[in-house]
């Protein structure tokens, strides 16, 4: 693996490329899917189905409507810290 590239299953990115990453939970509601802050999908557990944790890359410029972006899905909060713990120590070698 080379400085600055994350590999997950399903492929691979170059984080010089990347121009904003945050996690995110994917939950269920009213049959539709959508991204909320962690912060949020655990004050509303109770309410709201999860279906996963995501980390999001998206490779637009600041300031413009993301749609090249890449969502790499985890079953656990864990194993998405795992995945920014990870990413984080490519970045600073």
């Amino acid at each position: 693996m080379t400085q600055n590239m994350y590999v997950y299953e399903g492929g691979e990115i170059d984080l010089t490329l990347v121009t904003r990453l945050y996690p995110a939970a994917l939950i269920s509601a009213g049959g539709e899917s959508a991204q909320v802050s962690l912060e949020w999908a655990d004050m509303k557990k109770e309410k709201v189905a999860l279906e996963a944790y995501v980390l999001i890359c998206d490779f637009d410029p600041v300031g413009e409507v993301p749609l090249n972006r890449v969502e790499i899905r985890f079953e656990t909060k864990e194993e998405l810290f795992g995945a920014m713990n990870n990413i984080a120590s490519l970045v600073k070698s």
